[in-house]
């Protein structure tokens, strides 16, 4: 079981004329894999998370999720934005237990074994304004997580973070992934990141979206930044990086 992702088309329509803006995307992984996804500002890489989660169903092509094909949003797609998105109202626990009743015994164990996974212990208290950015996404993680999601799917979530705190919530993800052992898709800008977290990288080219290479990631965890293996995959990347960046401007794309 895992996902399987074939997405023949999308398109959207800019002042009356159609642009694709996913071409041919085929992809599978299977359970507990780590995708991570990098290309060019507007290949689609948004766009695709949105798909497989069931929040954009207008293309053509199918998504297939533990041999269930999404139709619409749902439990099993997991959904993080880059803003935690957090009910300014309610505390860290009542955030992450959303609609679930707190006093009912299953969901309280289940919400303090998950803030025990964020390392939020000792904030179930706190409301939002009380937090930090970095312990807010923290939140927004542990609210998808507690409805058991088969994928969980993460836009840019540490986009807006400074360095350390996003080094910091990236060993906070691994963790959490080798504990729950649960199939996860990020989007980033950050060939570091992308490197760093993912069993898988691939690297979407744009105008149209496409995979252009998919790289997998040999390295065991945790990982140290500055060893050489790293290094050497790290470079492997960025020079497939730079040829499609490449390919995109010498055929007159993003001129």
């Amino acid at each position: 079981m895992g996902v399987k992702i074939s997405i023949q088309e999308k398109n959207f329509r800019i002042e009356q004329e159609r642009k694709l803006v996913l071409d041919d995307i085929q992809l599978t992984l299977n359970k507990g894999d780590f995708l991570t996804i990098i290309g060019p500002s507007g290949c689609g890489k948004s766009t695709l998370l949105k798909i497989v989660a069931g929040l954009d169903t207008d293309y053509r092509g199918a998504v297939i999720v533990n041999g269930r094909q999404v139709e619409k949003p749902g439990i099993a797609q997991g959904f993080i934005f880059q803003e935690h998105r957090l009910f300014p109202w309610m505390t860290v626990e009542q955030n992450i237990a959303a609609d679930l009743n707190l006093k009912d015994p299953e969901v309280r164990e289940k919400v303090d074994e998950i803030i025990e996974i964020v390392r939020l212990k000792g904030y179930e208290k706190a409301y939002p304004s009380e937090i930090s950015g970095g312990m807010s996404q923290r939140v927004a993680i542990a609210r998808a997580l507690i409805r058991d999601p088969e994928i969980l799917l993460l836009d840019e979530p540490f986009g807006a973070l400074d360095a350390f705190t996003r080094q910091h919530l990236q060993d906070v993800l691994i963790d959490i992934w080798q504990r729950k052992k649960i199939t996860m898709m990020l989007v980033t800008h950050d060939i570091d990141e992308a490197v760093y977290l993912g069993t898988h990288i691939a690297i979407l080219s744009a105008n149209p979206g496409r995979v252009e290479k998919l790289v997998p990631v040999e390295l065991s965890y945790p990982r140290s930044r500055t060893s050489p293996s790293y290094q050497d995959v790290r470079q492997r990347v960025l020079q497939e990086f730079e040829k499609t960046e490449y390919e995109k401007y010498r055929d007159g794309e993003g001129i």
